[in-house]
């Protein structure tokens, strides 16, 4: 269940199968098992998300869920095998992929921490389809937390897993973002939705070279056409 970054399903493939986001500045290894999530679906929580601490991937404020703040948190639920979970948030926590704690607790009751990290907090926030519905956050809330607003490459990420996974329109989305304990006494939902176009305009300026480079690079001149006008 991801409510972060993860909510954009590139960023999550990274987790998955190796591989470094756009503007990360860290280089994932993957899972164990690298195949893609087999199904994912929109789905939103009760309680909210806030930024603290200080990500060393991205700069700034990392996002976390609290189950106790107003509100309804915007997720997406990824089908993956409990060896890739636990994979994940070992990566999460600057770990070795590779090894399967014992979840049964948070199964049996909602809640279990199965280490020191901000990630090691396995919640479980519901059953859909048989399966459960397993997150991770912070061992305490936005109360206890150092709040500390997140950085400009974040919030961009996140801003695309909202709209991928919910459809949301730049301004829903700037709303959301900037209602989050840690971001809101920093960022202005005016100055989120300027950050948000700013992406908008650089991918639709990339968008037509990328085009243009592929087709040449799949031009391959056939038997008797010159590669050059002909003399004369």
């Amino acid at each position: 269940m991801a409510y972060g970054s993860n909510l954009a399903r590139d960023r999550f493939a990274c987790y998955l199968a190796g591989g470094r986001p756009e503007g990360a500045m860290r280089h994932y290894t993957g899972c164990r098992d690298a195949r893609p999530a087999r199904d994912e679906r929109p789905v939103t929580l009760p309680g909210g998300v806030y930024f603290a601490f200080n990500s060393l991937t991205w700069g700034g404020g990392m996002a976390f869920y609290d189950a106790e703040l107003p509100g309804r948190t915007a997720a997406r639920a990824y089908l993956v095998t409990r060896e890739q979970f636990c994979d994940v948030m070992a990566q999460e926590m600057r770990r070795e992929a590779g090894e399967n704690p014992d979840l049964s607790q948070a199964l049996a009751t909602g809640r279990q921490r199965v280490g020191p990290g901000h990630y090691e907090t396995v919640l479980k926030v519901g059953e859909r389809d048989g399966h459960p519905m397993l997150t991770f956050t912070a061992p305490h809330g936005a109360g206890r937390a150092v709040l500390n607003a997140p950085s400009a490459p974040y919030l961009t990420m996140l801003a695309r897993g909202l709209r991928d996974a919910h459809g949301w329109r730049t301004g829903q989305v700037a709303a959301y973002l900037r209602a989050c304990p840690g971001a809101r006494d920093v960022w202005s939902e005016p100055a989120i939705a300027a950050l948000l176009r700013r992406a908008d305009t650089a991918a639709a300026a990339s968008a037509p070279r990328v085009a243009l480079q592929a087709m040449f690079s799949a031009f391959r001149p056939g038997p008797g056409l010159p590669l050059e006008p002909a003399a004369g």
